[in-house]
This record gives structure tokens, C-alpha cells and sequence, in this order.
């Protein structure tokens, strides 16, 4: 397989990068309405599709704002056209985050809206990360040299980590996880929690194997917003490690 992965479109070439992102939020999209339909939703479809435009309308925000500060060096030689073209999942869970709740405040909504989000979402972030391996090197989604076995060519002759493909398998590995304790009775909210929690310690894990670029303390701009998060649900995280004792 050669990097970046190209399939062709009506005689133009077309990466499959697109068609993948494309796909991820089709079938994430598709997914959340099946679940809802079987699921103890109270919220009315009216405040559900207002909650759904702040975590967009976030989402778009903070991917940006995080990818922006990705590179400190590049701050203030950016464009604007490269601070839209460059984002970041790890941001757009946080401005999505913080969409949800600004717009839950304005119409109303105090319930815990986040749980029937989590399994579109581990299933989007699959798809799409198929699309972030076939770009190799041309994608910010490899990690750093490597002799380790897991070492893989993605188009610059150097043998790498593989980093899309390890969150890839996170991912099922999430997956398995909520499908065990999907029957299980948990406080509203809890799995939508568990899920922000793990993902960002994995992004925090992973962050020390890709060429990344110190914001402050020598941790990056991904690090931070870890411990951001991991600040954010203390009360859940105390909570969940009280209960595994």
C-alpha cells in the first residue's frame, strides 16, 4: 500500500481519507437515531436537535482552537484558511463539550444528555481513523520512529508507530467494553463520562509517541486538554476509583 491512498473518481483521483470521514459521520450520524429510537430519551426531539447544533457549532470551534495550538512555532504564521483546514477530535470533544452545555443552559435541559452519543461516536472515530492510516505521514495521525515490531513504513521509508491504527483498535477495545456494561445500572451520564475520561488518557498516552510540540512544561497542547478533562470529571473519576476498590 502506498501513502497517501488514492482511489480514482470519474478519471480524478480522490483520497480515501474523504471517503472515510465522509463515512464515519454518515454512520455515526445513522447509529445515534437507531439507539435513540430504543433508549429512555426525555429530551423532546426540538431541544435534542438544538443540543446537537451547540456540540456541531462547538465541535467546529474547538478542533480548530487545539490544532491551532498544536504548534506553537506556527502560531502566529498561520492563515486563516490554515487554521480552518487544521483540526483535532481531541478539541472538538472539548468545544463540543462546552457547546452542549451552554445550549442545555439556554433551553432548559439538566438531565445528562451525553450517553446515547458514546457508541455512534467509538464507531465514527473507528471509521474515521481508517481514513487518517491511508493518508501516512501526510496525516498529523503517526507516531515516531520506532525498532519496535509494531513499526510500519507510511511513505517516508522510516519505520513508525502505526498510531492511527493503535487508536483503531482502542476503539474496539471501548467498544467491547460498553457492550459489557451496557445492561449495567449506572448514574445518567456515567457513560458518556467513562468514555471522555478514557479516550483522552489514551490520547495522553499516545501523545509521548508522536512527534509532538511542547506547549508548556513540555507537554503539548493534547496533554493539556487531557488534564483538562481529567480536572473536569474529577468528581467522577474519585467517584469511579472509590467503587474499584
Amino acid at each position: 500500500m502506498s501513502f497517501p491512498y488514492q482511489v480514482s473518481f470519474m478519471g480524478a483521483p480522490l483520497y480515501l481519507h474523504f471517503i472515510f470521514e465522509t463515512l464515519a459521520f454518515f454512520v455515526g450520524v445513522r447509529l445515534y437515531y437507531y439507539l435513540r429510537r430504543g433508549s429512555d430519551d426525555k429530551v423532546s426531539d426540538l431541544n435534542r436537535l438544538w443540543i446537537m447544533l451547540g456540540a456541531m457549532l462547538g465541535a467546529l470551534v474547538g478542533s480548530r482552537l487545539l490544532a491551532f495550538l498544536e504548534d506553537p512555532s506556527m502560531i502566529t504564521k498561520q492563515t486563516w484558511l490554515m487554521i480552518y483546514q487544521n483540526k483535532t477530535v481531541a478539541g472538538g470533544f472539548i468545544g463540543g463539550l462546552f457547546g452542549v452545555e451552554g445550549v442545555k443552559k439556554l433551553v432548559g435541559v439538566k438531565s445528562a444528555t451525553g450517553d446515547v452519543y458514546v457508541i455512534p461516536i467509538v464507531v465514527a472515530l473507528f471509521i474515521g481513523r481508517i481514513g487518517c492510516f491511508s493518508m501516512g505521514i501526510a496525516e498529523p495521525t503517526y507516531g515516531i520512529e520506532t525498532t519496535s515490531v509494531f513499526g510500519m513504513n507510511l511513505g517516508d521509508g522510516i519505520l513508525r508507530h502505526p498510531v492511527a491504527l493503535y487508536e483503531m483498535i482502542y476503539m474496539v477495545l471501548l467498544l467491547l467494553l460498553f457492550y459489557k456494561i451496557k445492561r449495567r445500572t449506572l448514574v445518567l451520564g456515567d457513560r458518556f463520562k467513562l468514555f471522555m475520561v478514557l479516550y483522552f488518557l489514551y490520547r495522553f498516552l499516545v501523545e509521548f509517541i508522536k512527534p509532538y510540540h511542547p506547549l508548556f512544561l513540555n507537554l503539548s497542547s493534547i496533554h493539556w486538554s487531557a488534564l483538562f478533562i481529567f480536572g473536569y470529571y474529577y468528581k467522577f473519576i474519585g467517584r469511579l476509583i472509590r467503587l474499584n476498590k
